[in-house]
């Protein structure tokens, strides 16, 4: 799990540090209107936020197959519960990686 958090944040520091020099390639200095720290910081934010929602998704599962469980005859209430906590999870984290993702551009 730690390997793929800190693989999930080298590619989008890669992805910020590449397109900082896709732009100092164009002409553009890059360098002193601070589009390669802009960069970075899209880049982490990103990151950052795909790691949450990963945490946040995997705590979600695993408490409601401990609930199942507990309770098998609840399991299509949690189950539904489940799925609608996980889809807002996934639409913040969505939100967030766009946020981050602009920034770069």
């Amino acid at each position: 799990m730690k390997n793929l958090i800190v693989l999930i944040g080298l590619s989008f520091l890669g992805l910020a540090l590449f397109s900082d020099t896709a732009m100092a390639a164009e002409g553009a200095d890059a360098l002193s209107t601070g589009g390669g720290l802009k960069g970075i910081g899209g880049g982490l934010a990103a990151g950052l936020a795909v790691v949450g929602a990963g945490i946040g998704i995997g705590r979600i599962g695993g408490g409601a197959v401990e609930s199942i469980a507990r309770q098998p005859e609840m399991a299509g209430t949690i189950g539904t519960n489940m799925i609608i906590t996980a889809a807002l999870v996934e639409g913040v984290a969505l939100f967030a990686v766009v946020v981050g993702l602009l920034a770069i551009l």
